[in-house]
């Protein structure tokens, strides 16, 4: 083992390490395994970003944009609408929900085509009398299938492709993955829908909108005239009994009490920090006459001198305007897309009040309130925030922040032309890349031109539809995972593996492959364990002289295959808050549905793509 082996060895050991560990962003690990083979002489500097580039990169970020084209006109939304039926059955609603998500996935975004039919699934949690995590795991998990059908349906399927092109046979066609994907995706389907939403826990809890989220973390303010002014907190808490709520903190002059006394007295202008669920909590405020901390004029948010940013975005939670106005107030339940712009932010460094006019009443993190205060609380992916404030601004502030909201909502189209140019240019992308015209790249990037120049994307959320820290992350490994192929190093962990695991069998080595990837993509980014797993892949059957396109296919599935943790898919992030789940809950459905990909889709490749 020489030199370069053992440094691109030692780097590939530590970013794997970093991804597991989970504390930094998935593109910031990438980017430092980039310049760790810069500095140690693996990748020339001349190459080091030639992964921005790379067709795999340029078609990700194109059918990123156009998804939002798809989300934007509403041609989804007229889609469930038409296709979904309103009245049925548990396995009729399911198969119709996970199927219209795994067909989606297929073709666009699978997070958006997740977070278009979330309201769905809460709505018919309800009808099915069901735990919305019941409905949600099942679409979670339909959508993910559905993106291994085709070769823009998910990140690592255009890797997978991209690295076959470099080896030489040239990439993947548009539906080279279907033989394989479809069979799979259909009966991972067929089985959750017969057999798997059974195996997902049912966890209780209470509702906003008729949907199911856990407690919140809130805090109220006792005014001059309330009730609770003189009160014990043990008094307090036995008067609100009933609501199920509890006081978890006191603020007193700035000052935050964790778990305050029960004999301490209640004083004017104390903020209270309650564990209520939202029904529980509107009963506390009519007992005592209290109010949320953030409808308040004392807020900090207040003293700031910066002015809202424009008229059309007054402060909700100021009396001095009209009942016109106090009838567009909403009340909004809102789920954190991963990579949402205000994820690590808090409602302090948004200044939601000032420059929004909306107030942030609580949050809810995995079922859970945080132990933090709510101005200065920073939002994780999965996080429940309830928002309050004008309906035309809350939408806005959904749609340029990176939220879905929860529960009942309207789907409206505000065009149904622009829905049917939306999805002609897509199916017209598709097309060009199916009939061989040009390569995918070339073909989505003219839809991107088409959608800007018939609006369905307005030019200026062109940039904002593009995910970029996954963007960053596939940049940034390309030239790592050509590192790994050029010292030498995919070669030599190949040989590893087929001569100590596989024992010399392509078909045990081909087992072994996709098992590994599935490992992996449950515990760090799909899209990046597939780029590090093409280059070994194909040293696999470079070593046993056999058809590359078997492993490489397999890694395709194995990488699409996160089901076991909320961090291999940011789909299954999406549904930790609104499920109420636990880190360990995804393994229940999880474990037997991988088990079953991995029985059908073996001797698939086999057949399909014969060693």
């Amino acid at each position: 083992m020489t030199v370069p082996h053992l440094l691109i060895l030692a780097i590939l050991t530590g970013t794997m390490s970093l991804f597991l560990w989970g504390r930094l962003r998935h593109d910031i690990v990438a980017l430092m395994a980039l310049m760790t083979c810069v500095m140690a002489g693996l990748v020339p500097v001349t190459e080091a970003f030639t992964g921005f580039g790379h067709p795999a990169v340029i078609t990700v970020a194109c059918v990123l944009v156009l998804s939002r084209g798809l989300q934007n006109t509403g041609a989804v939304d007229w889609l469930a609408r038409t296709v979904l039926p309103r009245e049925a059955g548990h396995i009729t609603s399911m198969a119709a929900l996970m199927g219209l998500g795994a067909i989606l996935s297929g073709f666009m975004n699978n997070v958006g085509a997740m977070a278009l039919l979330m309201p769905v699934a809460v709505q018919w949690s309800a009808r099915l009398d069901l735990t919305p995590g019941q409905v949600l795991m099942p679409l979670a998990f339909g959508t993910i299938l559905g993106g291994m059908t085709t070769l823009i349906g998910t990140p690592p399927n255009l890797i997978v492709s991209g690295f076959r092109a470099e080896a030489g046979p040239g990439p993947f066609a548009m539906f080279d993955f279907a033989p394989v994907g479809v069979a799979v995706a259909l009966a991972g389907v067929v089985f959750v829908v017969l057999v798997g939403w059974r195996l997902v826990p049912a966890r209780k809890a209470s509702a906003v909108e008729g949907f199911e989220t856990g407690t919140y973390l809130t805090e109220v303010r006792v005014p001059e005239k309330s009730k609770a002014v003189g009160l014990t907190l043990r008094a307090f808490e036995n008067e609100i009994e009933d609501s199920e709520s509890q006081v978890v903190g006191l603020v007193r002059n700035e000052v935050r009490l964790t778990a305050p006394h029960g004999g301490r007295r209640i004083r004017v202008d104390d903020i209270l920090v309650l564990d209520a669920d939202v029904t529980g909590l509107a009963k506390a405020l009519a007992v005592f006459g209290i109010k949320l901390e953030e409808q308040g004029p004392s807020s900090e948010e207040d003293s700031e001198t910066e002015q809202p940013v424009a008229e059309s975005k007054p402060d909700a939670g100021s009396d001095e305007d009209d009942g016109k106005r106090d009838a567009d107030i909403v009340l909004r339940e809102l789920a954190v897309l991963p990579g949402a712009q205000i994820v690590g932010r808090s409602a302090s460094d948004l200044r939601l009040r000032t420059r929004y006019g909306l107030n942030l009443l609580a949050v809810s993190r995995h079922g859970h309130p945080p132990r933090a205060r709510l101005r200065t609380l920073k939002v994780k992916a999965g996080d429940l925030l309830l928002m309050q404030g004008p309906a035309e601004v809350m939408a806005d502030f959904i749609n340029d922040m990176g939220c879905v909201p929860l529960g009942a909502r309207e789907l409206r189209i505000p065009d149904k032309r622009m829905a049917l140019i939306a999805g002609a240019i897509m199916l017209g992308s598709v097309g060009i890349v199916t009939a061989g015209l040009l390569p995918a790249p070339a073909a989505f990037m003219l839809g991107v031109i088409a959608s800007m120049l018939l609006r369905t994307v307005p030019p200026r959320q062109v940039y904002t539809a593009i995910d970029w820290p996954v963007i960053v992350l596939l940049a940034a490994l390309i030239p790592v995972a050509g590192a790994m192929q050029q010292t030498g190093a995919a070669d030599l962990l190949a040989r590893f593996l087929v001569g100590t695991i596989a024992q010399g069998n392509a078909i045990a080595a081909l087992a072994v492959v996709l098992v590994t990837t599935m490992f992996l993509s449950d515990a760090m980014n799909n899209a990046a364990t597939a780029a590090v797993l093409c280059p070994i892949a194909l040293g696999i059957a470079a070593t046993l002289g056999v058809n590359p396109d078997s492993f490489l296919m397999a890694v395709a599935i194995g990488a699409s295959c996160a089901f076991l943790t909320p961090i291999g898919h940011q789909n299954n992030t999406l549904i930790l808050g609104p499920g109420g789940f636990r880190f360990g809950d995804y393994w229940r459905l999880g474990v037997p549905l991988e088990l079953l990909v991995v029985a059908v889709s073996l001797p698939l490749l086999l057949i399909v793509w014969p060693l």
